[in-house]
């Protein structure tokens, strides 16, 4: 099992239209495409700002290689893409792993 982590941080003053298009848009094909998202979060008031934070759980590369490029392929995928890029700064991705010692069933 493997975690997409990823981070958008989103132009100031931009995150509710960010969040409106992701709502309606992004995330019904994403739920539709990737499967299990294990968290979405959005930044507070300390720390950096205009920040946000989602989780995707996958089998392996191979599984999330596979439902992105379905997403991909998915002509709404384009249109939201269209619609948010704009609102976006910057973007971070990591694949992580669960440590031996850590029971996900906690």
């Amino acid at each position: 099992m493997i975690f997409d982590h990823r981070t958008y941080t989103i132009h100031p003053g931009k995150m509710n239209d960010f969040l409106e298009a992701y709502g309606n848009q992004g995330y019904p094909l994403q739920k539709k495409y990737l499967g299990k998202c294990r968290g979405w979060f959005v930044s507070m008031d300390i720390g950096q700002l205009n920040q946000i934070v989602h989780i995707w759980e996958f089998t392996d590369l191979n599984d999330r290689e596979a439902r992105r490029q379905k997403m991909a392929a998915d002509p709404g995928w384009g249109m939201y893409l269209a619609v948010a890029t704009p609102f976006i700064q910057a973007m971070e991705n990591k694949i992580l792993k669960v440590a031996p010692f850590f029971d996900m069933s906690e």
